[in-house]
């Protein structure tokens, strides 16, 4: 009686050499990253620990899992959607195809916002355009004193983030489905934060694929040239925002900052700013209202 063939055994350094080099094949930027995300998230550990753990053998499961988050990457979908979360501020968040990925360069919008908000114990702000609800998320958590209300047109977006906020046991903040392009607040709040779709619909063609055929459209593009929400924000900052209040966004690369920033200084507001990311970029738009 012939003897059933024995199954390779697949270590974890094992993977890391055949997916480093069919990554690279694929002519992807950072074969390395690719499958270190994959196994950090398969084996519930950091980074190094990948490393200490080389000698590992993969389950079968492992193995079947991995192999077709392997063929949803080759695909160009998101390290995170496949995975299903992503971190932020430190902490891991939950995501879909539903939300926008949440980018650390939007980290830096949540340090200016934590700096203006610091003389005040007690305060109310504004989540505009929530998505997976990481920046009202990270504010409510970072001040446990404010309360914070997360905002979004899109009902399947609002059920990340209500998702979310549970992961992080946080209750100071709670989601409301509204548009605000069409819709008001009830009462002035101290602080608005907002990441809101500023890439022109002109330029959605140059994205990378990850995006372009990945991210929710109505996250990324206004439909239009990129300004709708600002315009709309300029007009009604000084309804929705108490004096000495601030209105906090991101902006994008290019001329965009430049023309934001024109829009408030044509609306009236004397004190408006733009803020550089950690890459020397104009990232963060910053508005005080008077």
């Amino acid at each position: 009686m012939s003897r059933p063939v024995q199954e390779k055994t697949w270590r974890v350094i094992d993977i890391i050499h055949w997916a480093e080099d069919y990554f690279k094949e694929k002519d992807f930027d950072n074969p390395r990253r690719e499958i270190e995300w994959f196994l950090r998230e398969l084996l519930a550990c950091s980074r190094m620990d990948i490393y200490l753990r080389f000698e590992e053998a993969l389950s079968k499961t492992q193995l079947s899992t991995l192999r077709k988050w392997v063929n949803r990457r080759i695909e160009n979908e998101p390290l995170q959607y496949i995975t299903g979360s992503t971190a932020f501020y430190g902490r891991k968040y939950f995501v879909t195809d539903q939300v926008l990925i949440p980018r650390p360069e939007t980290e830096r919008l949540i340090e200016i916002a934590l700096e203006k908000m610091s003389a005040k114990q007690s305060w109310e702000g504004t989540d505009i355009g929530t998505g997976s609800g990481c920046i009202g998320i990270t504010m409510a958590l970072e001040c446990p004193d404010s309360k914070f209300l997360g905002l979004d047109i899109s009902k399947k977006s609002l059920e990340i983030a209500q998702k979310n906020a549970n992961l992080h046991q946080v209750e100071n903040i709670h989601f409301e489905e509204k548009d605000i392009l069409k819709n008001g607040f009830e009462k002035p709040v101290d602080l608005i934060v907002c990441n809101p779709p500023y890439i022109p619909i002109e330029e959605m063609e140059t994205l990378m694929p990850d995006v372009k055929n990945h991210e929710p459209f109505l996250a990324l593009t206004d439909n239009e040239d990129g300004l709708t929400f600002y315009r709309r924000l300029s007009k009604m900052a000084d309804q929705w925002i108490k004096p000495n209040g601030w209105l906090i966004m991101e902006v994008g690369l290019g001329n965009h900052p430049k023309k934001a920033m024109d829009i408030f200084r044509s609306s009236g507001f004397k004190q408006v700013e733009l803020i550089k990311d950690y890459n020397g970029d104009d990232r963060i738009l910053l508005v005080n209202i008077t």
